[in-house]
C-alpha cells in the first residue's frame, strides 16, 4: 500500500503480539498495556478529508487499519470508519484494503457494495486460528473465529472481494500443518478469495508483552523464543 488511514489510535483488541503498540509511545505513554487501555476516536473533517484524496494517485493503494483495528468496539460508537465509507461511496478510482479481525465489518454491508462498485475494494479478515480458546488467549477482546467467518460469508455473499488472513503465524503455537490448513479451508468455505499468511514480528514494545504472556501460558516455549526474537531480530 501507498497510503494508510487508522481511523483510531490504541485498540482494544488487545492482542498479545500486537507490533502497533509503539504508535502509543508517540504520545508518551509507555506503559505496556496502554494500547488497549487509552482508545483515541480521530475526529476527522471529512470534507478537507475528500480533498486530500485528491493527491493520491490511480494506481496507489489505501489501506485502512493497519495499526489499529478499524471496527473495533469504540467504532460502534463514533462510527468513524462508517464515515469514510460514505465518502469513498461518493468516489471512483481508488484502491482500498481494508483489515480487521471483527466481525463488526458485517454491519456495513449496505454501503461496501456501493464503496466496491466505484473502486477496487478488498476485504482482509484476519483469522489467526480456528481454536476459539486459543484465539481468546491471544486475542482476548477480539471476536470468536467463528463470528469473523461468519462476516466473511456476509460480505463475500455481498459480492464483496474478501481475503483471510491468518496472521501472525507463531511458532509452536499456530505453525502447525493442521492448524493453518483449518483456517485456510474454514476460509475456502466462507466464501474467501484470498488467504494470506506471515510471521510473527516483535518489535520492542510487542516483545514486552508478548514474551512474559509466553512465560505464562507456553513456558516450553519461552527460551526458543527469546533466542529467536532477540532485540536486534524482529522475525524468525
Amino acid at each position: 500500500f501507498d497510503w494508510t488511514i487508522n481511523p483510531y489510535r490504541g485498540c482494544e483488541f488487545g492482542c498479545k503480539y500486537c507490533y502497533a503498540r509503539y504508535t502509543h509511545e508517540f504520545m508518551e505513554y509507555h506503559e505496556t498495556e496502554a494500547f488497549e487501555r487509552l482508545i483515541f476516536a480521530k475526529d476527522a473533517d471529512f470534507r478537507q478529508f475528500g480533498k486530500d484524496l485528491r493527491a493520491v494517485k490511480p494506481q496507489e493503494w489505501i489501506a485502512i487499519g493497519t495499526a489499529t483495528d478499524p471496527y473495533q468496539p469504540a467504532e460502534r460508537r463514533y462510527e468513524v470508519t462508517r464515515r469514510l465509507l460514505e465518502v469513498f461511496a461518493r468516489r471512483r478510482g481508488f484502491q482500498l484494503a481494508i483489515t480487521t479481525k471483527s466481525d463488526l465489518v458485517a454491519r456495513d454491508v449496505g454501503v461496501l457494495p456501493i464503496v466496491a462498485a466505484g473502486n477496487s475494494l478488498r476485504v482482509n479478515m484476519t483469522v489467526t486460528t480456528t481454536d476459539a480458546a486459543l484465539a481468546r488467549l491471544l486475542e482476548p477482546m477480539a471476536p470468536r473465529p467463528d463470528l469473523r467467518l461468519a462476516a466473511v460469508r456476509t460480505l463475500t455473499a455481498a459480492g464483496i472481494d474478501v481475503g483471510v488472513f491468518a496472521s501472525p503465524v507463531l511458532p509452536g503455537v499456530t505453525d502447525h500443518p493442521a492448524s493453518l490448513e483449518a483456517v485456510a479451508r474454514a476460509a475456502a468455505d466462507a466464501g474467501a478469495r484470498h488467504f494470506w499468511a506471515q510471521p510473527l514480528f516483535l518489535k520492542d514494545c510487542a516483545r514486552a508483552v508478548f514474551l512474559p504472556f509466553l512465560d505464562r501460558e507456553f513456558p516450553h516455549l519461552s527460551w526458543a523464543y527469546r533466542r529467536h526474537y532477540s532485540k536486534r531480530s524482529y522475525t524468525t
